[in-house]
């Protein structure tokens, strides 16, 4: 295939054996975690380092495959009329469990991260369907398939009746067929836009997909009816017979397969790469998709044990979204906050007001996410919201600041420009290209004690200014733009 787009990210997909120019530091296990999860705290951190980069990411694929699904809660199969007699209204249950997506994330790593990623593929908007039963059978379906096979993924999910909803599906029968869920079947969550269909396979994979409407209770299960099925004959990619739901999953995944794992590579290496597609890497890529029959965890074995996915140009060139800027930063921090601050209803918050309400994308296509998380009002407002965070914490416990540093720096110490810098660095995807920030932040980390401690030997990590020092320098942190990205 002749390559239309290249990024400057040119490594292979070899395995990454760490060199002396690409060593196994800190910055490439911060970059693993913060990409493949949400962040690690710094003991984390540092166990990794001790670990081989190939055995530990096989290990955390592992995990992630392994690992149940959260379970369900007391309402998770609950009737509309099981709701209405329970004190509280469906606006708040759906709101906890969006609280339990955020526990999720600070408990997990690569499979709610994908379970993130899945939500904003498979896209429905909780406010369409409303029942909080319904959303949890849906986040259910995105953990259990998360690094599962994708064929059977996107069959699952489009008989969700969260899915059925939203996309109309339990309105298309066969005196009325409705093109929705066809449409978006094949434009968003399998080919792309104009990729390999046309207008006549949406009309009559329409067809094949009636019959599912039969629900007998307000929010209770969705099943087939027959009577409501269209049973006639139906031409789809070239083949012609009586398909229903599921001839139309066996068929395209039969006579489109390369088309989707290409598409569905690309929006992978999008995501956990760059912005910037490196094709070549993506046609390796959607060869194993293709040759695994549709398996995840392979194709994501293979690009994050690459030299790609840790070449130095891979750092740093992604935009944090609201989940990120949060999540990673306060899992990398390891703090307390007390305990009537309900720490992960104010992250649910916050993605909201930045623009990433879970569960609820913008519209059926998605966040789009890199540059449009962020504009001058946003920006903003993330600087005010992870500050908010900081100041609470240090209001809970001020020691624990200087726990962070001396955690950092490996025991304490009185290198005042090492510490400093340290700091910085831990938290940022690669070093600053401007020696000015790292000055400035010298500077701020220095203020109001007196210069000759630094100098005599005074001053340390055990002084007692030294946690205030940290969260100031944490407060400057916040506000330097590589900050924005990881």
């Amino acid at each position: 295939m002749i390559t239309t787009n290249t990024s400057c990210n040119v490594a292979s997909l070899n395995v990454y054996s760490p060199t002396d120019s690409n060593p196994w530091n800190r910055q490439k296990v911060n970059h693993l975690f913060r990409r493949l999860g949400f962040g690690a705290i710094p003991e984390t951190v540092d166990n990794a380092l001790n670990q081989n980069p190939s055995t530990l990411i096989d290990n955390l694929i592992d995990e992630a495959l392994n690992l149940n699904p959260t379970p369900a809660p007391e309402w998770g199969y609950w009737v509309k009329d099981d709701f209405d007699a329970t004190p509280e209204n469906s606006v708040e249950y759906r709101r906890n469990w969006k609280n339990q997506m955020v526990a999720d994330m600070f408990q997990n790593n690569l499979r709610d991260r994908l379970t993130l990623f899945w939500s904003n593929h498979f896209v429905t908007e909780d406010n369409v369907y409303s029942s909080p039963a319904y959303m949890f059978q849906y986040y259910n379906l995105l953990q259990l398939h998360a690094l599962g096979n994708f064929k059977d993924f996107t069959s699952d999910i489009g008989l969700s009746s969260a899915m059925l909803i939203y996309l109309n599906g339990n309105e298309n029968t066969k005196n009325r067929p409705n093109e929705n869920y066809g449409r978006e079947l094949y434009e968003l969550f399998t080919l792309g836009v104009d990729n390999g269909y046309t207008q006549n396979d949406i009309v009559e994979t329409a067809r094949a997909l009636t019959g599912w409407n039969k629900r007998e209770l307000r929010w209770g299960p969705i099943t087939f009816d027959e009577n409501k099925f269209d049973n006639e004959e139906k031409t789809i990619f070239g083949q012609t017979g009586n398909w229903d739901y599921y001839d139309i999953i066996r068929i395209l995944f039969e006579e489109r397969p390369q088309q989707i794992a290409q598409f569905i590579c690309t929006k992978l290496y999008r995501y956990f790469i760059s912005p910037v597609v490196n094709e070549n890497i993506v046609n390796q890529l959607a060869q194993t998709f293709f040759e695994t029959n549709f398996e995840i965890a392979p194709v994501l074995r293979q690009l994050f044990k690459s030299e790609h996915f840790f070449d130095q140009r891979s750092l740093g060139v992604c935009i944090k979204s609201p989940v990120d800027i949060q999540v990673n930063f306060f899992k990398d921090l390891n703090f307390e906050l007390p305990a009537d601050f309900e720490f992960n209803n104010k992250i649910r918050g916050g993605c909201q007001e930045l623009g990433q309400e879970l569960l609820k994308p913008v519209d059926v296509a998605g966040w789009q996410g890199d540059k449009d998380w962020i504009d001058s009002s946003t920006l903003t407002t993330r600087w005010d919201r992870i500050g908010w965070y900081l100041w609470r914490s240090w209001r809970h416990n001020e020691e624990q600041f200087r726990v962070l540093a001396i955690s950092i720096m490996g025991g304490d110490s009185s290198d005042v420009e090492l510490v400093s810098r340290s700091i910085l660095d831990y938290f940022l995807s690669k070093e600053l290209l401007s020696a000015t920030e790292y000055s400035q932040g010298l500077e701020i980390f220095k203020d109001q004690v007196p210069e000759n401690y630094f100098e005599d030997g005074t001053w340390s990590l055990n002084w007692n200014t030294a946690p205030r020092q940290v969260y100031i320098l944490l407060q400057f942190l916040i506000t330097i733009p590589e900050f924005q990205l990881k």
